[in-house]
């Protein structure tokens, strides 16, 4: 007789909501633990909004240092490092550098994950009807000069090992692919079978498919504590919805097994739980440009853009919004934010989209939960019933679904004792 495995899932963003998904799926008994009043509140409420398999070169190289520490010094450039001395941050950067030699094999391994999680997310939203402003335009990355082109074809034959084909595109091609782009332009790559979408709406979709599936949802739900006894996962939370009803005291729960999906606050759940998770919390942006009339709408791209220059990306999200995001940020838990930040992304719309209006836009500011080899931590932990499903980066929207796939098999093949 087969034993229903109850399974603990912290975190309700886009890794929390696929794991929760796929594990009732496959039969488990699943509560989901978030603090947050809704799902996807933090890095999966305003990302690019980019499925991009074409987008998955790891960091790891000597370039991106050299650029890195040219860029330290300007308050606009695409990273931006506080050098305020941080343990964390220092050690970090450490391993981000020991991990260069595995750059090619690194990135390889993330388009395969890339291309497979394509496949299950595709399956979900058609299964549950998961509606959220998709976009099949494909995504175009373009470049300036014949230098950056050169280093971006060396990129596709490495994504191409991975089996991904990005087709190199000329400025004739580009004006046909995105009529609106304007600008000196080499050339660029063109990626057809990628594509875009509200992560947002995902993700507050499929957490609504979870709940259908049995998945308990316990949202305004903090863990505090967390223990491993006999075998068992012993989980203590606390519930506040910051409306005036709270939990005198924590509550404490017992689980077969758990699944850390909890974004930036996962280094120290693992702490907890005997595992070193070494996240560090790399800061993006975001500015949605409401169109609000025919003529910012037609003049707005459909296309999804990367530069590869400003490090910018964009995507179409239904026919009245219009989403630029980048940067990386390495300045600890801050989610301020800073108008120096926020202005060359402005300034970049009207470069490349003059005919388009930035009268109106909301900005935003996440925290992306960055492993130093751009790889995500997905597998069992050090004692029995613990695991991890956290750490994707910039590539969380790309990579969930197969991630969730590969943490959810090993959960639901562990035996329970």
């Amino acid at each position: 007789m087969s034993t229903v495995k109850k399974v603990a899932v912290i975190g309700a963003g886009i890794t929390g909501v696929t794991t929760a998904y796929r594990l009732a799926k496959k039969g488990a008994d699943v509560t989901i633990f978030e603090s947050n009043s809704y799902p996807a509140m933090e890095t999966s409420y305003a990302n690019g909004g980019q499925l991009s398999a074409s987008n998955a070169e790891v960091w790891n190289s000597a370039s991106t240092v050299v650029k890195g520490v040219g860029w330290m010094f300007s308050a606009g450039a695409p990273l931006l490092m506080n050098p305020k001395p941080s343990w964390h941050k220092y050690s970090w950067l450490a391993e981000f550098v020991a991990a260069i030699p595995n750059y090619e094999k690194n990135t390889v391994q993330t388009v395969k994950w890339a291309l497979d999680a394509r496949e299950h997310l595709v399956s979900m939203a058609k299964e549950e009807d998961v509606r959220f402003d998709r976009e099949e335009t494909g995504i175009l990355h373009f470049y300036e000069t014949k230098k950056q082109f050169a280093v971006a074809e060396k990129v596709s034959a490495l994504l191409k090992k991975g089996g991904l084909e990005r087709q190199p595109v000329t400025p004739e091609e580009i004006r046909k692919i995105e009529p609106n782009l304007k600008g000196d332009i080499y050339g660029g790559f063109f990626t057809k079978s990628d594509f875009t979408g509200d992560i947002h709406k995902f993700s507050s979709g499929l957490a609504s498919a979870c709940k259908r599936c049995g998945v308990e949802m316990r949202m305004s739900t903090s863990v505090e504590k967390l223990r491993t006894a006999n075998g068992k996962i012993e989980i203590f939370s606390r519930f506040d919805d910051n409306r005036g009803s709270s939990s005198p005291g924590l509550a404490k729960e017992v689980f077969d097994s758990v699944v850390v999906c909890a974004g930036v606050h996962s280094r120290n759940l693992a702490t907890m739980l005997g595992d070193r998770i070494n996240i560090y919390p790399v800061k993006g942006y975001s500015i949605t440009v409401n169109l609000e009339d025919e003529d910012n709408q037609n003049a707005a791209p459909r296309t999804s853009l990367l530069d590869d220059n400003a490090k910018l990306v964009t995507s179409r999200l239904g026919p009245t919004r219009f989403r630029v995001a980048g940067t990386a940020e390495f300045n600890g838990y801050s989610k301020d934010i800073v108008w120096k930040r926020i202005e060359p992304m402005l300034k970049w719309c009207h470069r490349h989209f003059p005919g388009m209006s930035t009268e109106s836009f909301i900005s935003w500011a996440g925290l992306r939960p960055m492993m130093p080899n751009m790889l995500p931590k997905v597998g069992a932990g050090n004692r029995p019933g613990v695991f991890y499903n956290t750490g994707h980066g910039h590539l969380g929207w790309t990579l969930s679904a197969a991630t969730a796939e590969i943490v959810s098999e090993l959960v639901t093949s562990e035996v329970v004792t």
